[in-house]
């Protein structure tokens, strides 16, 4: 009888426990729940800021929560919109290493690409009379290749159309620095070093409008240095290609 009596005191007890447990849950539920919906109205409202300190807070008061994992998601996107492009690729990076298999993984891949492309030079600086050609190129590397891994893991992910259209202004970016040091290196009759960045676009961007100007570097490089059948070889495949135009190099005028 003592024996029962026991357990069922502990029996009880555990109980209570639990529905102290479940309450709890609930309550912490209600109140993440309650800060994520004043979050969205900052988000809504582009106060942008306010929602990185929130999202952060929420994060910290309930990591193991949906809200949480939810307010690591946005931080992504808040930091981006606020220009924090450093702090959007760390939180990217953050979720991708910590929810590997969470169904909107596939955004924080996404968004660690369009946040290099943020630090890359605008499409439409050219319309402004800027040459982008010329500077460095990281970040726009950085982004092709996220927006790469993005479609070999997430070949039918939603973000696909929008990650192929950037890559393709991507790639005539990074054509466009390849061409700009060769014909620096052309200006100064270093042949061989310009041969070495024409052939990478050939061989990288075969599908940029560079590859011209690229055979005409290589054929033109090769006949100074005195290789006249590989300057001859060259030729070749630039008439293939671009029928009707000079085998001759031009360098472009300095800046």
């Amino acid at each position: 009888m003592r024996l029962r009596l026991v357990l069922l005191t502990f029996a009880t007890a555990v109980l209570l426990l639990a529905g102290c447990a479940s309450q709890q849950s609930k309550d912490e539920t209600l109140a993440a729940a309650a800060l994520y919906k004043s979050i969205e109205a900052n988000l809504a409202a582009g106060n942008y800021r306010t929602a990185i300190s929130r999202l952060q807070t929420l994060e910290a008061r309930f990591p193991f929560n949906d809200y949480g994992t939810q307010a690591q998601l946005d931080l992504i996107y808040a930091n981006y919109m606020n220009g924090n492009y450093g702090s959007a690729e760390d939180a990217a990076d953050r979720f991708i290493r910590e929810h590997p298999r969470h169904k909107d993984v596939d955004y924080a891949y996404y968004m660690k690409g369009v946040a290099y492309f943020g630090e890359a030079p605008g499409p439409f600086m050219k319309l402004f009379g800027h040459d982008t050609y010329q500077r460095e190129p990281s970040n726009a590397q950085k982004s092709f290749q996220a927006f790469q891994l993005l479609l070999q893991k997430f070949p039918n992910t939603k973000y696909a159309a929008d990650a192929r259209q950037r890559m393709l202004y991507l790639r005539d970016r990074l054509a466009d620095y390849e061409w700009s040091v060769a014909d620096y290196y052309m200006r100064r009759g270093a042949w061989i070093s310009a041969l070495h960045r024409a052939d990478y676009i050939v061989e990288h961007y075969p599908q940029t409008p560079r590859v011209k100007d690229a055979l005409q570097i290589m054929v033109t490089a090769y006949n100074k240095l005195g290789l006249i059948r590989l300057a001859a070889d060259a030729q070749k495949v630039l008439e293939t290609n671009f029928p009707g135009t000079s085998p001759v190099y031009k360098p472009h005028a300095p800046a």
